[in-house]
């Protein structure tokens, strides 16, 4: 009990040792953010799957407009301020860990801006959907309706520009119980509202899309007023000034590539379910890889947890001077994502021969899922140690590295192996999936490699720099 395992020497020239106590210490620490991270995940991930499920009862044009509309919106518009407020995680976590808290709230302010300045453009190309559907091939009537949906899904684009930025803000000072209250009273809110839009007043689809909308603004107007008024956020809480204005460029060129390194992997996904509709028997090898991609994003919400607090731990220790310490959080963040990417991949692997049931009584489609089922335990695995090595890459500020690696990953190897193994080797879907795997392998891969090569030391004091002389090279 208490062996040391690892000595050094700190930047201040001061003895360190990691012991197991240290470890199982830094594992709650990590713990305590990531459980309720992951139940915040879920819940907001289960908003988007109770209005579909509302609105397949409305009958399969309703359905296959809204899953191509809510696919597209995905894409273009929520992963991409997601992505950018991942910029708030290096800034304000570092920030947190040097004290330096009322730079938490001109960097939030900042952050809103610069989301906010970007919904208009990607509104242009939500209110011209209905025109570029066709030319991908999508019926012409299914675009029409993706199209009306995805308007009145603009307003749930702005709170999300709100949003987003206010739960890196929270989590970046471990305040997570407050995501997570506001989260589950927001789905208990969705629930009934989306009910009532869709069957009682008659609204179909398009009721869905508002009862989307008015849950992302109630969350907004939740997390506001304890911000606002909590005496937790007391130390952070800023005025707006001209200093948040001034900040906008230092988010851009941390939040820019973060979008991106998020981008990357989640269009490339999307790029294998429009390759699997030019193979033999397109009908069933898009059903097939459309199952196989909504498994991996129901897991990803888990993974993501871990991943915010690598982020969260990694960022605050830099910021506070700490080197050796934020590299304990990241192998007690890794331990933890490994752990958890077992135990999901084994409990899918073991009754694969039944796991298509949960989405389609066709028992061509059930056979197959059973087949792409090792596959799918695998990109599983490989999603929960990237999610946490992408999380440490958010705290350090790598994010320019972590798009340089996805993009090498999975556009240089994995979609081409992909495309190869499916139409030259005639693998088919299964062709498809495993150039995907290929990918993930390689991105994690190259993320772990950059981690165990990482100056700690150098890290923390570039950490110091970007807080105080507002620097982010």
């Amino acid at each position: 009990m208490g062996e040391v395992v690892e000595v050094g020497e700190s930047t201040e020239g001061k003895r360190w040792a990691i012991t197991w106590d240290g470890f199982a210490d830094e594992l709650k620490k990590a713990g305590r953010i990531a459980a309720p991270m992951v139940a915040v995940s879920v819940l907001q991930y289960l908003l988007q799957v109770v209005s579909t499920v509302m609105v397949g009862h409305l009958g399969q044009l309703a359905l296959s407009s809204v899953a191509i509309a809510t696919s597209l919106t995905n894409v273009t518009g929520f992963s991409l301020l997601s992505g950018m407020s991942g910029g708030l995680e290096t800034l304000c976590g570092q920030a947190f860990g040097a004290k330096q808290y009322r730079k938490l709230g001109v960097h939030t302010y900042s952050a809103i801006f610069s989301l906010i300045l970007v919904c208009p453009l990607v509104c242009i190309l939500w209110i011209f959907m209905d025109k570029l559907l066709p030319l991908i091939g999508q019926d012409p009537l299914i675009s029409h309706e993706a199209r009306k949906y995805s308007m009145w899904l603009i307003p749930a684009l702005f709170a999300s520009a709100i949003l987003k930025p206010l739960t890196r803000y929270l989590q970046t000072q471990s305040l997570i119980l407050p995501m997570l209250c506001s989260s589950f009273l927001v789905l208990l809110f969705h629930i009934p509202v989306c009910w009532t839009l869709v069957f009682k007043l008659e609204l179909g689809s398009l009721g869905s899309a508002v009862a989307f909308s008015l849950s992302t603004w109630l969350n907004v107007i939740l997390l506001g007023f304890y911000v606002m008024y909590s005496s937790a956020c007391e130390k952070s809480r800023a005025s707006l000034s001209k200093e948040a204005f001034l900040a906008i460029g230092q988010f851009f060129r941390l939040g820019i590539p973060s979008a991106i390194m998020v981008c990357l992997k989640w269009w490339s996904m999307e790029i294998l379910i429009l390759l699997s509709g030019l193979l033999p028997n397109p009908k069933l090898e898009t059903s097939v890889l459309s199952i196989c991609l909504s498994i991996s994003t129901l897991h990803f919400t888990v993974p993501y947890g871990f991943g915010a607090a690598a982020s969260t731990r990694v960022s605050n220790e830099l910021g506070a001077g700490n080197p050796e310490a934020a590299r304990l959080a990241v192998w007690a963040a890794m331990f933890l994502g490994a752990v958890e990417a077992v135990i999901i991949s084994t409990s899918l692997f073991c009754p694969r021969n039944v796991l298509g049931y949960a989405y389609s009584n066709d028992k061509q489609v059930v056979n197959y899922i059973a087949v792409m089922a090792p596959l799918i335990c695998v990109s599983i695995f490989t999603d929960s140690i990237q999610a946490v090595f992408s999380g440490v890459a958010r705290g350090c500020g790598w994010q320019q590295l972590g798009v340089y690696i996805n993009l090498g990953a999975f556009y240089m190897i994995g979609l081409p192996v992909g495309a190869v193994l499916g139409f030259v080797a005639h693998l088919r879907g299964k062709g498809l999936w495993i150039g995907i795997v290929v990918g993930s392998v390689v991105q994690s891969t190259l993320l772990y490699l950059a981690t165990s090569f990482t100056n700690w030391k150098k890290q923390a004091a570039m950490a110091k720099e970007r807080v105080v002389d507002g620097n982010t090279e």
